[in-house]
């Protein structure tokens, strides 16, 4: 790229800083740094840095001749300033070449290692003790016995020696030290810290050993040495391991497609390797352990709950129209179901108290923190009771959930981990008033979703509702809400007919988690019900039927397990507490 008389030009109106300029009138550099990078000045006859002379009154674009263009050197403040610039960027690519040199060392000699790791081949000893298959979580005293004292180089079978046993995980955990490798395993049972020593940190595997990598290692149970520490104060003392599937590293590494600061989509997307985290999955496994306690309670309360299936593809809504998912179903319109209350209620006259476990489906286009389209909701229906009544056997068995689920060491502990500052609810709950909570609410000057105080009859907004549950701080039983508001087969409140025996379930953090009510059971209320919301009552046959074969007093709730495990585990959003969510414009993976 040498210039004409060893002469370098660069215009800054219309000059280039890249390889299509060569530093001729023709094709300028646009600074003069850029000019000195390409052609740098020697102290003996270095080039001549030309520029355009600038005339008063003259801008960028004014069209101005090739030819007519005259050049001059450039002012010696400008040869200053870019030298000064100049010297800098040879110092920084200078830096850059020296840490390239020493990456390709490294590389090499990383390379040479592994060469060199590949010759080093380990066997199992096969004078040491048969070794016992365990997982990860095995306690019991009978099979393991710990090893304590001064850890030895070489493993033995001396008296006093700890189980040998083999365990199979992945690797949750790995750190590398000079001469020791410590790995954490994980099996979904428990965690175990591994320690690998001697040729056993040499080989090919061991130096190229990445997380979620899966093994099988044998070796002596220690305990873990004075101040130093590890899951359930124990490790493995490896003497053999194997490799079963090695796990992707570098660029395509876990950690790298699930780092904590990925934005949510991208770990929405990566669900399936996010659920591997210490936190997801020990939010699903509180969740196993809420589904046991709620099926523990529901059987030992007296009078019991019998758990039935109902189906989840209907012909009928629930909730409203517009949230239902409607699907073809050979021919005829269905609805994924959006509760099965309906269906509990056909269950009482022969089944008593009735409770299912079951997924329900809301084709609601909300983005709040609280709301999924397919949740799974534990939903009961009592025969023969008051609202009273009602209200009682909730908060007995929300409290004797939480109760059981908390009874379980390991549980407990989880709880406590994923949220500190849970706390056992006090019973009773609270119990307010729709009206009521209408005027705390304008006492204190929150206003409705249109900025305006609240009035009787506004359907309370999720923001208003947190706020009021937060400022309580505590479990709040919300009763009574206007008959426009709810949905059609809810009860009348005989002694005020604006408002209907219903409830729904406030906590502290997350908001409504329970919705509820008496059941509308006279044949004549419930076909004014339907008419009055425009619902054609002949696909609900087989529902109003159970008010013409022997009626009852009779209610029912549902609550959404999601929410209630937000609440006990402390999570921002629902989403955390599903499996792999569904919401709005979310169905993968």
């Amino acid at each position: 790229m040498a210039a004409t008389n060893k002469s370098v030009h660069f215009d800054e109106e219309l000059g280039k800083d890249d390889l299509t300029a060569d530093g001729s009138q023709q094709k300028p550099y646009k600074t003069l740094l850029f000019a000195h990078i390409q052609h740098p000045p020697t102290t003996s006859d270095g080039p001549r840095y030309l520029t355009v002379k600038k005339e008063p009154g003259a801008h960028q674009g004014s069209g101005v001749s090739e030819v007519h263009r005259e050049w001059v050197p450039a002012t010696k403040t400008a040869l200053k300033k870019a030298g000064n610039l100049y010297d800098q960027h040879k110092r920084k690519q200078a830096k850059g070449d020296e840490l390239a040199i020493r990456e390709r060392q490294e590389a090499e000699r990383r390379q040479q290692s592994l060469e060199e790791a590949k010759k080093v081949q380990i066997h199992q000893d096969p004078n040491l003790p048969k070794a016992v298959k365990i997982r990860l979580n095995e306690k019991d005293p009978s099979l393991l016995k710990l090893r304590s004292g001064k850890s030895e180089e070489d493993v033995d079978s001396s008296e006093g020696r700890g189980s040998r046993v083999r365990v199979t995980g992945r690797v949750h955990r790995l750190r590398t030290q000079k001469d020791v490798i410590f790995l954490t395993l994980q099996d979904g049972y428990g965690l175990l810290q591994c320690v690998l020593t001697g040729d056993l940190t040499k080989t090919y595997d061991a130096m190229t050993m990445t997380l979620e990598t899966s093994l099988e290692v044998y070796g002596e149970m220690w305990e873990v040495p004075p101040k130093q520490h590890a899951p359930d104060d124990r490790e493995l003392h490896a003497d053999y391991y194997t490799v079963i599937g090695k796990a992707a590293g570098d660029k395509e590494a876990i950690t790298t497609r699930v780092s904590p600061d990925a934005d949510p989509q991208t770990l929405y997307d990566n669900r399936h390797l996010v659920l591997r985290g210490e936190i997801s999955s020990s939010v699903m496994k509180v969740r196993a352990a809420l589904l046991r306690a709620f099926r523990q309670t529901y059987e030992e309360i007296t009078p019991s709950c019998l758990e039935v299936t109902p189906p989840c593809m209907v012909q009928t809504q629930v909730e409203g129209g517009a949230t239902l998912f409607a699907f073809d179903y050979y021919g005829q319109k269905a609805y994924l179901t959006q509760s099965s209350q309906l269906y509990l209620e056909t269950c009482l006259p022969s089944l008593g108290n009735v409770f299912c476990v079951a997924p329900s489906f809301r084709a609601e286009k909300s983005q709040t923190r609280r709301h999924l389209s397919e949740y799974t909701h534990i939903e009961a229906e009592l025969d023969f009771i008051t609202f009273d009544h009602l209200l009682d056997h909730l908060e007995l068995v929300m409290c004797r959930v939480i109760e059981i689920a908390l009874k379980n060491p390991h549980t407990a502990k989880l709880v406590q981990d994923l949220n500190p500052k849970f706390q056992v609810p006090e019973r009773p709950f609270k119990r307010m008033k729709y009206a009521d909570a209408i005027e705390w609410l304008v006492e204190r000057d929150i206003k409705n979703t249109e900025g305006l105080p609240h009035k009787f009859g506004d359907d309370i907004a999720e923001a208003a509702e947190r706020k009021m549950t937060d400022i309580i701080n505590r479990p709040i039983f919300l009763t009574h809400f206007p008959t426009e508001i709810k949905a059609f087969y809810m009860k009348k409140d005989p002694h005020d007919p604006r408002v209907t025996e219903s409830v729904d379930c406030l906590m502290p953090g997350v908001g409504e988690i329970v919705g509820g009510s008496m059941r509308m059971d006279d044949y004549e209320e419930l076909m004014e019900a339907y008419k009055r919301v425009a619902i054609d009552p002949t696909p609900y046959y087989w529902y109003t039927d159970q008010r013409k074969y022997g009626t009852s007093p009779h209610g029912g709730y549902g609550l959404g397990l999601e929410r209630f495990l937000a609440w006990m585990c402390g999570r921002y959003t629902v989403k955390e507490c599903s499996l792999y969510p569904r919401f709005t414009d979310r169905c993968t993976p």
